[in-house]
C-alpha cells in the first residue's frame, strides 16, 4: 500500500479575477475548491492512475469534512486524525500573476501527534510512505525524523518531498525517493543548479548520503533522475502551463504508480514526468488519459 502523510492540509480556494485591483471591489470570473496538501495531491493522482493509496494526517471542522467527502467521491482511502479544529483555507488568486494567502494551521497536541505515529508504526516492509510538505509550527521540528526512524525499524520505504530544515534533518536516513526541484537542491548544497548535468552531479551526492532514487524537476528544462548506477534526463512536452500547484506532487505519484506496477526505474521516471506535465497543463490534477497522451512525447536519455 502507498500511504501519504499531510501534516497541514487545506482547502485550496482558487479565484480567477480578470483584472485585480487592490483596495477595490473585485469579482471572480471562476472559483474552484479542492483539497490541498502535497500528500493529498499524491493520493489523488495515484488513485486516478489506478493504484490504491491511503491518506494520513490531521484534519478537522467543516473544512475537514469537505476534504473527507471530496476524497470519498474520488475513491481515495483516508484515515486522518481529527483535530477538532477547522482545517485551514488557502486562497489562491489568479490574475496574471498568482497571489497566495495561506491560513494558519491547527494546534496539534501530543496525543494527536502520538496517534499519527501509532498509525505509522503499523506499516511494514511492503508499504511506501510519502512525507510531503512542511512541518507545522505546532509540531516538534524533528517530527519527520521521528517518522523516518519508525519506518527504518519497520523497513518501510520512505519518499520525501519537503524543503528547508525538515529536509536537512532527514538527510542521511535511508530514503527510497527524494524529489527536490533544482532550486531546493541548490539551496541544500549552497550552489546554483543551472543545467541537467549540475542536477545529476548534486543528485548523486544525495544518493551517496542514502537516497536510492532522486528526481530533480527543472521546470521547462525537463527533469533528471539519479540512481545508484544510472543517470537520466527527460524532456518535458510542449503545452500551456495553467497550474503550478500539484505538478511536483504528480511527478511523485506517477513514479510510484508505475513502480508499484512493476515498471523499470526508467519507465517510472518517464511516467512521473508525464504526470507532472499533465497536471501543469490542467486546472486541477491530471487524469490518466492526459498522462498516457503526453507519455508519447517524453524521451529519456542517459547523462554521461
Amino acid at each position: 500500500m502507498i500511504y501519504t502523510c499531510t501534516l497541514n492540509p487545506s482547502i485550496d480556494y482558487i479565484m480567477h479575477v480578470d483584472s485585480f485591483e487592490s483596495g477595490g471591489l473585485n469579482r471572480a470570473e471562476q472559483t474552484f475548491f479542492y483539497p490541498g496538501g502535497k500528500g493529498i495531491n499524491v493520493s489523488r493522482v495515484v488513485g486516478r492512475l489506478g493504484v490504491k493509496s491511503r491518506a494520513l494526517g490531521f484534519i478537522g471542522g467543516f473544512s475537514g469534512d469537505f476534504i473527507n467527502d471530496f476524497l470519498d467521491q474520488e475513491g481515495v482511502q483516508h484515515a486522518f486524525i481529527n483535530t477538532g479544529q477547522k482545517t485551514r483555507v488557502n486562497v489562491k488568486l489568479k490574475s496574471g500573476d498568482e497571489t497566495e494567502i495561506n491560513g494558519p494551521g491547527p494546534a496539534l497536541s501530543e496525543e494527536m501527534q502520538q496517534s499519527l505515529l501509532n498509525q505509522i508504526q503499523e506499516l511494514n516492509s511492503n508499504d511506501i510512505l510519502v512525507l510531503a510538505g512542511s512541518v507545522p509550527s505546532s509540531l516538534p521540528e524533528d517530527y519527520y525524523e521521528q517518522i523516518t526512524n519508525i519506518c527504518r525499524r519497520n523497513h518501510t520505504k520512505v519518499v520525501l518531498d519537503t524543503s528547508g530544515e525538515a529536509l536537512e534533518q532527514i538527510l542521511g536516513q535511508p530514503l527510497f525517493l527524494m524529489k527536490p526541484n533544482h532550486h531546493e537542491l541548490g539551496d541544500l548544497f549552497n550552489v546554483e543548479i543551472r543545467t541537467p548535468e549540475d542536477a545529476a552531479l548534486y543528485g548523486k551526492k544525495l544518493v551517496e548520503r542514502g537516497v536510492e532514487n532522486v528526481i530533480v524537476s527543472m521546470g521547462g528544462q525537463g527533469a533528471v533522475y539519479v540512481g545508484r548506477d544510472e543517470q537520466w534526463y527527460a524532456n518535458v512536452p510542449k503545452g500551456t502551463v495553467k497550474n503550478s500547484v500539484g505538478a511536483g506532487d504528480s511527478v511523485v505519484a506517477g513514479f510510484l504508480a508505475a513502480y508499484t506496477e512493476g515498471k523499470s526505474m526508467t519507465e517510472a521516471f518517464r511516467f512521473g514526468v508525464a504526470s507532472g506535465s499533465a497536471t501543469a497543463f490542467q486546472d486541477d490534477l491530471c487524469q490518466q488519459e492526459d498522462v498516457l497522451q503526453l507519455l508519447k512525447q517524453i524521451n529519456v536519455s542517459p547523462i554521461q
